[in-house]
C-alpha cells in the first residue's frame, strides 16, 4: 500500500505570511491539527494545534501576527509513492505525529501516526479472523489477507 492510499484529509495549505488566526481558523474548517506552510508552492514549514498554544498563546503573541513565527521551519515529509509501512519507521525516527505527503515538490496530502494506527489496526484485525478460523478448523484453506 502507497502512502496516497492512506491519507484521510485533504492538505490544509497556507502562506508565511497567514495570521496566526488564519491558521486557528483553518484548522478550525477543516478538523485538522495541521497546516503546511508553503512558499511557492513548496512547503517551509508545518503549525501544529500545539505550536499555536505553545508558541503563540503561551508567549502572547499578537493574533494578527505572521505564520512564520509559529512554524516548524523545514518539515519532514514523506513522497505520495513511499510504501505506508516506510512512514512508521519516519515517525518512530523522529518526535512527530502528522508527515505532509509531497507528489514533485508539491503537498498533495497530510499523514497522521493516527490515520496509520487505524489503517495497521484494521489490517491486523483482518488477519485475526482468518487465523482465528483456521485455529477453529473452519476453513483450513482460507489465505491470509495480503499486505496492502
Amino acid at each position: 500500500m502507497k502512502v496516497r492510499d492512506a491519507m484521510v484529509k485533504a492538505p490544509v495549505i497556507l502562506s508565511a505570511d497567514a495570521t496566526i488566526t488564519a491558521v486557528a481558523n483553518a484548522m478550525d474548517r477543516a478538523s485538522v491539527g495541521a497546516v503546511v506552510v508553503v512558499e511557492a508552492g513548496r512547503p517551509v514549514g508545518i503549525i501544529t494545534d500545539r505550536d499555536l498554544v505553545v508558541r503563540a498563546l503561551a508567549r502572547r503573541l499578537p493574533f494578527d501576527g505572521r505564520a512564520d513565527a509559529v512554524m516548524t521551519p523545514d518539515p519532514i515529509c514523506v513522497d505520495a509513492d513511499d510504501e505506508l509501512h516506510e512512514v512508521t519507521f519516519v515517525f518512530a525516527d523522529h518526535p512527530v505525529r502528522r508527515v505532509p505527503v509531497l507528489e514533485r515538490g508539491a503537498v498533495v496530502g497530510m499523514v497522521t501516526l493516527d490515520d496509520l494506527v487505524v489503517r495497521l489496526a484494521g489490517d491486523l484485525h483482518a488477519a485475526t479472523k482468518c487465523v482465528n478460523a483456521q485455529l477453529r478448523g473452519a476453513n483450513r484453506e482460507a489465505p491470509l489477507p495480503a499486505w496492502r
